[in-house]
């Protein structure tokens, strides 16, 4: 059974594949309540930022460093460099990952930074990557930066 907002940001990312987009979702809890919710947005918006982390966090707008240390940021997939650094800016302590079998950002950094990151090995998320991976290689390793 999936929890709630692990099936949120699974919603998330089943709308960027439906916007042509790569099917990665996130959402940010904050004392249980879902604040922000975002979905990869490279291709839809043309942007070189817009991971789904990253739209998430600007979806849930402005916050105080007091928000940020009561959060929890989900993710359908292991978050990269970019979305990880972001979580170690604002001192998000908690990250819950769906999968990090088709790709794995920097889980040993960011946990050795204090924060606790469980992957779940979710077998939902996993189909979605796999299956967008074997359809649209050139656009995920795009997506990576290979």
């Amino acid at each position: 059974m999936t929890d709630p907002f692990m099936r949120a940001a699974i919603e998330q990312a089943k709308k960027s594949l439906a916007e042509g987009g790569i099917p990665i979702g996130s959402v940010l809890v904050i004392d249980g309540e879902i604040v922000g919710r975002g979905h990869n947005q490279r291709v839809q918006k043309g942007s070189c930022v817009l991971h789904a982390e990253m739209d998430c966090l600007e979806n849930a707008g402005r916050l105080t460093a007091k928000d940020y240390k009561r959060a929890v940021l989900y993710s359908t997939l292991s978050p990269c460099d970019m979305c990880s650094g972001t979580v170690l800016l604002y001192g998000i302590p908690k990250v819950v990952v769906g999968e990090n079998r088709t790709f794995q950002g920097p889980e040993g950094y960011v946990k050795s930074r204090g924060v606790e990151l469980i992957v779940q090995d979710n077998a939902e998320c996993v189909q979605l990557m796999q299956d967008f991976i074997a359809t649209k290689p050139e656009l995920w390793n795009e997506d990576i930066g290979e």
